[in-house]
This record gives C-alpha cells, sequence and structure tokens, in this order.
C-alpha cells in the first residue's frame, strides 16, 4: 500500500511536470506599453494643466491669506483686544477654507486621473488579452516582476496590436 501510494505520488510530480512545460509563457513591460500610448502622454498632459490650473488659484489664494496675516500682525497692536479676537477667528476661518481648498482640489485631481486611466487600462489589458489568445500564451507577466526571463516577449506584439 505504501509503495502504490509512493507510485502514485511519483507519477503526479512527473504529471505536473509535464503540463507546466506545455504551457505557453511570455513576458512584457507593461509600465513601456502604458508609457508609450499617446492616450497615457495625452492624459497627463490634461492633468498637468488641471494641476498647474488649480495650483495657481490656490497660490493666489494663499498669497492673499499671507498678506492679510501680514497686515494682522502690523497692525495688531493698534487693535483692542475684542478686534484682536474678531480678527485672528476670521483668520482662522480662511486658512480652514484654503486648506479645504487644497484638499478638494486634489480629490479633483485623483477622481479626473481614475477616470482617465480607466479606459486607457482597459484597452492595453485588451489589447494583451488579444496577443496572448492569437500566440496561444497561457500566461503573460509583467516583465518587472521577473528575475529571470529567458522566455518569449510579448511586449512587440502588444505594442504592434495597439497601433504602437
Amino acid at each position: 500500500m505504501k509503495k502504490l501510494s509512493v507510485l502514485f505520488a511519483v507519477a503526479m510530480m512527473f504529471l505536473a511536470v509535464g503540463i507546466t512545460k506545455a504551457q505557453k509563457i511570455a513576458s512584457m513591460d507593461y509600465e513601456a506599453v502604458l508609457a508609450a500610448m499617446p492616450e497615457t502622454k495625452k492624459m497627463t498632459t490634461d492633468l498637468d494643466s488641471f494641476s498647474k490650473i488649480k495650483g495657481d488659484e490656490l497660490n493666489k489664494q494663499a498669497e492673499a491669506f499671507q498678506k492679510e496675516v501680514q497686515n494682522y500682525q502690523a497692525e495688531g497692536a493698534k487693535m483692542t483686544e475684542a478686534q484682536r479676537t474678531a480678527k485672528e477667528g476670521e483668520l482662522q476661518k480662511k486658512q480652514q477654507n484654503l486648506q479645504q481648498l487644497q484638499q478638494t482640489a486634489q480629490n479633483d485631481l485623483a477622481q479626473r486621473r481614475d477616470a482617465a486611466v480607466k479606459p486607457i487600462i482597459e484597452k492595453l489589458n485588451n489589447a494583451v488579452n488579444k496577443v496572448a489568445k492569437a500566440n496561444g500564451f497561457d500566461f503573460i507577466i509583467d516583465s518587472s516582476a521577473l528575475i529571470y526571463k529567458g522566455g518569449a516577449d510579448a511586449t512587440p506584439l502588444v505594442k504592434k496590436e495597439l497601433g504602437l
């Protein structure tokens, strides 16, 4: 009985090795293909300009706030205690509003990036799927995750599929 289980284990081991040898595996540089896509370049340009516009708006408001703080510091000694307290409260509220605007701008940028990147990733993944099916690959692995790469490289095939 023991010999039978050992024989079964050896047979399963040879079968598993045979199955893995039959699989076609390729690698590709996912990031390089993604970076080469014109959609990615356009998205990056659009997001950069949106970020610059929002940054400029925030900088203008921050500069105005800083001037107001400097004026308060210069004129604060001439104010009554009630005026100082009121002005400090006003400045604190403006600072909170500025921080909230900054957070909103960051959230808007993240939402725009997520919305813009989704169709690009879908297009790239569809191209990878087409290439895998057309060339009989069972797996296409990102080459950045490999320690040793000696098999097929699907990067040029995916680029060709995308027209790059």
